[in-house]
């Protein structure tokens, strides 16, 4: 429907060969082809007209990107009959939302698990350990990125940078990062997901004992209970 040249990207370590069809072309299956029928939830169109009405009439269509995730969170992934709704929704030729649904890698265009594990290899996080993560999820999982498990529960994926680079390695899963990880922290969160935890019970963040992303030696400012008289470390004429 919307084809681009095809290109392979070599692959390293656990990544599988990407083509650039997999997110450029679509090809009708029976989880997502135009027969399909979507709309959105009674909630959920409240959400997407309160979210059009931030937008000038006459460039409602700036509304695209936040309905394409609505309809995301509601589906699962961004199905050709989501964008076909969009597209008529915002009045625009439905060419317009497959453009901005291939270009951003935030709209999954395959269904997915229950589970998003975006697992990061930028610069930080692979310095810090990243390749144990990977190895982690793939050992315990047994799927390598851009597969689901054959129940539906976890999808795992490669990204780039996720922007918790101080607290690396991360990973995000759905909307939560847990960070500052190690291959064993990574497999026991795995291990509760997979016995039926939801992920509202674990707690997101630094998994290392930080607060946030404070210095692991502990915090070196703003340790006082009041804040500092600056007069006491400046000229009086400043």
């Amino acid at each position: 429907m919307f084809r681009y040249i095809q290109k392979s990207i070599k692959p390293f370590g656990l990544k599988s060969v990407r083509y650039s069809s997999i997110i450029s072309v679509h090809r009708n299956h029976e989880l997502d082809n135009p027969n399909i029928p979507f709309e959105f939830s009674a909630e959920n169109l409240k959400r997407a007209e309160e979210i059009i009405t931030k937008y000038p009439p006459q460039y409602k269509k700036g509304a695209c990107m936040p309905l394409l995730d609505l309809g995301q969170r509601q589906l699962g992934f961004t199905s050709i009959s989501v964008m076909n709704y969009v597209a008529k929704m915002l009045d625009m030729p439905p060419m317009r939302v497959y453009e901005v649904a291939t270009f951003y890698t935030m709209y999954n265009r395959k269904p997915m698990g229950k589970y998003n594990l975006q697992i990061c290899t930028t610069t930080p996080c692979q310095l810090c350990g990243s390749d144990d993560i990977m190895e982690a999820v793939h050992k315990t999982l047994g799927i390598k990125p851009g597969e689901t498990t054959k129940d539906g529960l976890f999808t795992f994926q490669e990204v780039e940078c996720l922007g918790a680079c101080v607290n690396a390695p991360m990973m995000g899963v759905n909307d939560d990062y847990f960070e500052d990880l190690t291959g064993d922290k990574t497999v026991e969160l795995l291990k509760q997901l997979q016995n039926g935890k939801e992920l509202s019970e674990l707690k997101a963040g630094p998994l290392s004992g930080r607060e946030s992303c404070e210095p692991y030696s502990g915090a070196k400012v703003l340790l006082g209970d009041k804040p500092t008289d600056i007069r006491q470390f400046t000229r009086s004429d400043l």
